[in-house]
């Protein structure tokens, strides 16, 4: 079924608030050109990344604070949990407040928050610190609705597509910056650099996000209750939420485990070889914009049945990771490559077909959407380390086939 087909019958309210935002587009075409969009989309990638190098240095965190590694593992989860929060309180605020205000004073509470952490001495702080880092690292998430209410709709699907290629560049890089100053400086190391490059990007922003009229004049109560209505009332919403919740949960187990498994004695590696294995994996980032462009021309739920059969193609390759050696790492490397490129394709499908339904609240439509998602890949990050604990690398890769199936059942019987 083509997305195009929920529009059929539009309420008249809807053809205004399309007409509105048509000629919001025709104004602000000029202000949101490929440099700016490149800044947003490198925005994206430097904020979410807070929440992403503290899996590449679980174990210097566990060693420093004589901590086991899964307890250490749990202030990644922490900060998962505080972005899941942050979107669900902060994010509706972007159809209510100007985006430029509110926007560098989320990152400049995460920096001080980044700073706190890095003077943790003991794990309890450390993660305390982390959940409010994750609280207000939630800045993408607002910018990307901003920049989907900035372009006309043949872009949109581009667009987004491009800031989620940012985004992904920092999730992934994120590991690669964690591991190697976390080897060189220490696991407190990254959490001041972190701190400092965030200062500095909220400078640049100041500069670089366009005026922005709020689309909403509700009570912040209203705004945050917004999610549930629209969770209830769209179909399309709970079906997109689902799917990323699903697989947004199996990539972030394996990146957490991913971890435990290099620095057992099958391998014996670091925080330097996660942050490898996620700089090799940074080359998806050149095909979420392709996923953008085939989302423009022939939908979302095509990009989204083609992530979920990658998923379960890049746990078969996962699972060679058994074997140890270098055959084992380049079928790791190879297998989180491809699970990163079906993850994010996959949130480019959702996020272009959420955005479509209700012009007027894109930033409330992306609190429910973003709030599933962290919420499952919380879980996943959870549940990935039970499993490990319980059935092994071997358990895990089967958790990704598990949350890939349950995603293509429900696409087929959407489909049928």
């Amino acid at each position: 079924m083509a997305d195009d087909t929920i529009f059929r019958g539009p309420p008249a309210a809807m053809v205004r608030n399309d007409a509105e935002e048509n000629h919001r587009s025709v104004v602000a075409e000029t202000k949101l050109g490929r440099g700016t969009i490149l800044v947003l989309a490198a925005a994206c990638g430097i904020s979410v990344a807070t929440i992403y190098f503290p899996q590449a240095i679980t174990l210097l965190i566990a060693s420093d604070l004589v901590v086991a590694p899964q307890s250490a593992a749990t202030v990644v989860t922490a900060a998962q949990l505080g972005y899941a929060l942050g979107l669900f309180l902060l994010v509706p605020l972007g159809d209510r407040l100007p985006h430029r205000p509110l926007v560098t004073t989320l990152l400049m509470l995460t920096a001080i928050a980044l700073l706190v952490a890095s003077q943790a001495p003991t794990l309890p702080i450390l993660i305390g610190a982390s959940a409010v880092a994750g609280l207000t690292t939630v800045v993408p998430q607002i910018l990307l609705p901003m920049a989907a209410g900035l372009v006309g709709h043949e872009r949109r699907g581009t667009v987004t597509a491009t800031l989620l290629s940012g985004l992904l560049a920092g999730i992934l890089l994120a590991r690669t910056f964690g591991g190697t100053l976390g080897e060189h400086l220490g696991w407190r190391g990254p959490y001041v650099v972190a701190a400092a490059l965030i200062v500095l990007l909220a400078v640049v922003l100041i500069g670089v996000i366009p005026k922005t009229v709020p689309t909403s004049s509700q009570r912040y109560p209203d705004l945050v209750a917004a999610a549930f209505t629209l969770f209830r009332e769209e179909a399309e919403l709970r079906r997109s939420c689902l799917y990323q919740a699903l697989m947004f949960g199996g990539f972030t187990a394996a990146w957490t485990t991913l971890a435990l498994l290099l620095g057992s004695p099958l391998y014996g590696l670091g925080g330097g070889a996660v942050g490898l294995v996620a700089l090799v994996g940074a080359g998806s980032v050149f095909v979420t914009p392709m996923a953008g462009r085939m989302i423009d021309r022939s939908g979302s739920d095509v990009v989204n049945l083609l992530c979920f059969l990658g998923a379960v193609a890049a746990a078969g390759i996962l699972s060679i990771g058994l074997f140890g050696g270098a055959i084992g790492l380049v079928a790791l490397t190879v297998g989180m490559l491809i699970l990163d490129v079906a993850v994010q394709c996959g949130q480019a499908a959702n996020q272009a077909r959420i955005f479509a339904l209700r012009p007027d609240a894109r930033s409330r439509l992306n609190t429910a959407y973003m709030t599933c998602a962290f919420l499952g890949g919380s879980m996943g990050s959870w549940i990935g380390v039970e499993v490990f604990d319980f059935w092994g690398w071997v358990g895990l890769c089967g958790l990704i086939v598990l949350v890939a199936v349950l995603s293509l059942i429900r696409h087929a019987v959407y489909a049928f």
